[in-house]
């Protein structure tokens, strides 16, 4: 379980309240996407049903746990506040050019095509891969991580 901010603590005691969920901390806090109006828009997405999934390098698992089904992860915004729960449904890990026309569309951004979906992922990937300083290629394995929208407030 990790460590929760105060702000991030009320919002998890008012998801608990809600649900009658009794874990003490989600197993994850985290954002999709590397920039604020990415996280906005991706936040919007998750709190609306239309994202329905993620997909992020294996590579960045090196030194962490990858999430597994029935993990809860409390989602931000690109300002870093709370706005949904999540819960993992399934795990994948395949490379890229693996990756399923039906995982690209329950990412639900852009299109919801593969090819709107590999564009946008190449580019994101491809930025990381910069920053962080490794070569990318489709050849990679990523985590294709499938959830559900547990909560939200109204």
């Amino acid at each position: 379980m990790v460590k929760l901010t105060p702000s991030q603590r009320a919002f998890w005691s008012r998801f608990q309240a809600a649900t009658g969920h009794d874990a003490d901390a989600p197993r994850f806090v985290d954002v999709f996407g590397d920039s604020p109006d990415m996280q906005d828009q991706l936040a919007a997405l998750v709190i609306a049903g239309e994202k329905r999934a993620s997909a992020s390098l294996n590579h960045w698992y090196d030194d962490e746990t990858r999430p597994g089904p029935g993990d809860l992860a409390l989602i931000l915004n690109g300002a870093g506040e709370p706005v949904c729960v999540i819960r993992t449904t399934r795990v994948d890990i395949m490379p890229v050019n693996a990756v399923t026309a039906e995982f690209a569309f329950e990412e639900g951004e852009g299109d919801k095509t593969l090819a709107w979906w590999l564009d946008a992922h190449r580019a994101f990937w491809r930025r990381e891969a910069q920053r962080e300083g490794f070569d990318y290629s489709d050849d990679l394995d990523v985590v294709c991580e499938r959830f559900e929208r547990v909560w939200a407030p109204d």
